[in-house]
């Protein structure tokens, strides 16, 4: 495969829209990734850390829980007492999902460790493994976080968030963390910035002299990283996004699209359902089909896709690719109900992949169709709802396409279970 040199894009924006979409998955989470990011870079620009440093703390800060697969684990977590006495293993989960991917190499390490008590400087290492400042200081970021009650007057709540926190320095803690929050914290603006809704936007505009950009390489790793997130929640969906890119990488191709679109579409597949992250995953287990209410939940995931995808600058085509993939020709999809006129042809190939794609893999309450009746159903929507000339690229080259797809889905699935082995052979660090 072909990279395009000249595309770049910036790192920041990719992980923002990721942690903005992830906290969209209950009220109670909203925003909460970018307040522990923007209060752990303010204290990170308060110890003077070197500028990377502080670019990857922030990062990290933006990812911390991106290890919770189950929203159920997560709401239970943030109940939790001051002191974490369960962690429900997401620090290593996050870390496993991101270590793999260089730019994000040194937050994984953070996200690893951010639960570990400072324990009067035990906590500098666990197992012989340096432990990164950046992990102590998110530790803290997390604990300021989730002791702001958003219903109140945040500066009537400082000094006695203030005080607690004193109170666990050199413990909890690591105290060079600790002192650099105290100064921070007779400033209102700290207060007022943290718990606005501002914050992950000061984040970003506070990260931009720093960036990391990606090019198209980077991108693509980026992608399939966010497929496992997305994916990987349920063991049902585990291979559906590599699938569906794959797909539509193919169909591009033969439908003579540049390699640099064709690289652009197979990222848009790997993310068309980011949007997924903001659904409960009761639903997207739901070992039945879902009702009229929760399919209506459902239908809301390429909204969230749309909207998530549109605050990364550079991503306008990705995006419009990729958020569109249940529009239909004749204007009976969703959520914007598009028609043929709206619907560029890389949308059409999305549709086409995604349908394709799913009713090929077997899912809780039914099993694959086998190739001539999935030919035929699609046969059947290019009446009204998918676009005729792309079904006729994928029945005329079938063969080609679908072991494209399977094995793009096998080595998806290769990897879901790596995933899972790797974590249940790991143990709680706190």
């Amino acid at each position: 495969m072909t990279y395009n040199s000249d595309f770049v894009i910036s790192l920041v924006e990719p992980v923002s829209a990721l942690a903005e979409v992830v906290d969209l998955s209950d009220p109670r989470l909203v925003r909460h990734q970018e307040q522990v990011a923007y209060i752990a870079l303010a204290i990170a620009e308060e110890l003077r850390l070197p500028s990377y440093e502080q670019c990857q703390i922030a990062l990290a800060g933006e990812l911390h829980d991106i290890g919770f697969l189950s929203l159920e684990d997560r709401l239970k977590f943030t109940e939790q007492t001051f002191e974490v006495n369960e962690t429900y293993n997401h620090e290593l989960i996050g870390y496993a999902l991101l270590r793999k991917l260089d730019p994000l190499k040194e937050a994984a390490n953070m996200i690893r460790f951010h639960h570990l008590p400072w324990n009067n400087g035990k906590g500098k290492t666990v197992n012989g493994i340096e432990v990164p400042l950046g992990s102590h200081i998110i530790n803290l970021a997390d604990r300021i976080a989730v002791s702001i009650d958003r219903r109140k007057d945040v500066l009537g709540q400082a000094d006695a968030i203030t005080e607690r926190i004193s109170n666990y320095s050199g413990t909890l803690f690591h105290p060079d963390a600790v002192k650099a929050f105290l100064s921070l914290s007779r400033m209102e603006y700290f207060w007022l910035d943290a718990s606005s809704s501002y914050c992950g936007r000061i984040v970003q505009r506070k990260l931009e002299p720093l960036n990391i950009w990606l090019n198209m390489r980077d991108l693509i790793m980026l992608a399939e990283v966010f497929a496992q997130i997305i994916d990987f929640r349920s063991p049902f969906t585990a291979q559906h996004s590599s699938g569906v890119a794959a797909t539509a990488g193919a169909l591009a191709r033969l439908a003579g699209f540049s390699a640099n679109e064709c690289q652009l579409i197979q990222v848009a597949g790997y993310l068309h359902d980011i949007g997924k992250l903001a659904i409960p995953g009761n639903i997207l287990e739901k070992p039945c089909e879902l009702d009229e209410t929760e399919k209506r939940i459902m239908k809301s995931h390429v909204y969230y896709t749309y909207h998530t995808l549109e605050n990364i600058h550079g991503f306008e085509t990705i995006n419009t690719w990729a958020s569109l993939h249940h529009e239909r020709l004749d204007g009976t999809g969703y959520p914007f109900h598009l028609t043929a006129v709206d619907l560029p042809l890389g949308s059409r190939i999305m549709a086409v992949a995604d349908v394709f794609t799913a009713i090929m893999e077997d899912r809780p309450y039914r099993k694959g169709m086998p190739s001539e009746s999935a030919l035929e159903l699609l046969d059947k929507m290019t009446k009204s709802a998918l676009d005729p000339h792309v079904v006729s690229i994928l029945i005329d080259n079938l063969e080609e396409v679908n072991a494209i797809r399977m094995a793009a889905q096998t080595l998806a699935e290769k990897r879901y279970h790596s995933f899972r082995t790797e974590i249940s052979k790991s143990s709680p660090i706190s």
